[in-house]
């Protein structure tokens, strides 16, 4: 772990930061009274869970876009699947807990006159077999559309339109009712994780707590694939495509399996945001959610990693305060957030950061060496 850390330094004050946020986080919500000056309330802690999901896709498409150079507007469909997923074994543990008290289909079954469990439900009652799918499903779609996508050749702005084609058409199938998805309405009213109640303090910081451990699994194995000499390829297919095709490398296998491993991380976090935000409908797949990651990644600093992350949180950080206090105007607040960022932050707020300390840097090292000269003059 250290080798893939050793030159960065933003990534080593991320995982510190979550690390720490591990241990005071909890403590902070459970030793301490509510009337505490310093208690954490669980509203804030789901909250900052929810960032922490929404980081971990930023980390996902920073992987293809930042160091493969496809810009995916279609991640908010592994995302969704990842919640779907997720969402199905929920609603498998409701049981006879249910409105209708039926203790195999899910309340909107019975409403539609289901008379039995569709296949595609099957397994999702065990939580082994649940988390298994949020990182299958996604990868599968992944893999196929990457396949045929990368395969022919399809790159640039066309490849976008088509990751988006891919996320709405999957928007239109999930609304329907006889999909079996819950429809408009989507999955909710879940009642219990693993036998622990979704309402208790200490669950909401359970899936805290995982929400930090995922988020820092998924910065070390996008590292480790950025530090690797898979990486280092990646980076050569996005700068110089055809030379590096013309040298003898297999451009489409490196783009397809780098494409579904970020698919299999925003599957992860749509999964734990789920049982954190108790739903998931259809909204999910909306193209607007993928265009969204792109503006954070792109705020916090393309190709970077922690950058993106970043970038997640104070955007959506901004759209938290905003809506509540000037909902009107949010939309509006996002749409000139990516023009500026991308009129005068090309690098995002990391290169703004990097930028400054390394003038910074040379003006110390200037005036250092100015004063050399003066003292060997005299």
């Amino acid at each position: 772990m250290l080798n893939i850390l050793r030159q960065d330094r933003g990534g080593k004050i991320l995982l510190a930061i979550l690390m720490i946020a591990i241990v005071l986080v909890p403590f902070l919500n459970l030793a301490l009274p509510s009337e505490h000056p310093l208690h954490v309330q669980t509203y804030t802690v789901t909250l900052m869970g929810k960032y922490l999901c929404y980081a971990l896709l930023a980390l996902a498409v920073d992987l293809v876009w930042g160091f493969l150079g496809i810009l995916s507007l279609g991640h908010a469909a592994f995302f969704a699947l990842g919640g779907y997923a997720m969402g199905m074994y929920l609603m498998r543990q409701i049981g006879s807990r249910g409105v209708y008290g039926d203790p195999v289909l899910p309340d909107f079954m019975v409403f539609l006159n289901w008379q039995e469990l569709p296949w595609f439900w099957q397994g999702f009652d065990q939580f082994w077999f649940a988390a298994l799918m949020v990182v299958l499903i996604p990868g599968l779609l992944a893999f196929v559309f990457g396949y045929f996508a990368f395969r022919s050749r399809v790159s640039g702005v066309y490849l976008s339109i088509i990751t988006q084609a891919m996320t709405y058409a999957l928007l239109l199938s999930f609304f329907r009712n006889e999909m079996g998805f819950g429809g408009n309405n989507g999955l909710t009213d879940f009642k219990d994780i693993l036998g622990y109640s979704l309402q208790s303090d200490q669950t909401r910081i359970a899936l805290f707590v995982a929400s930090c451990a995922a988020l820092i699994g998924g910065y070390l194995i996008c590292r480790a694939i950025v530090a690797s000499r898979l990486g280092r390829l990646s980076v050569a297919i996005r700068d110089a495509e055809s030379r590096t095709r013309f040298i003898g490398y297999r451009v489409d296998t490196v783009k397809l399996w780098i494409f579904v491993i970020s698919a299999m991380l925003a599957g992860v976090a749509g999964a734990l945001y789920v049982p954190q935000v108790g739903i998931i409908n259809p909204g999910e797949f909306a193209p607007i959610n993928s265009i969204e990651v792109v503006v954070w990644v792109a705020l916090g600093g393309r190709a970077t990693l922690f950058g993106a992350v970043a970038g997640a949180v104070i955007v959506n950080y901004a759209k938290s305060w905003f809506t509540v206090e000037l909902p009107e105007v949010w939309l509006f607040f996002l749409g000139a957030l990516f023009v500026l960022s991308t009129l005068y932050l090309p690098k995002g707020i990391v290169g703004l950061v990097k930028s400054k300390s390394s003038t910074m840097t040379s003006n110390s090292k200037d005036e250092e060496s100015t004063a050399q000269i003066s003292e060997a003059k005299a």
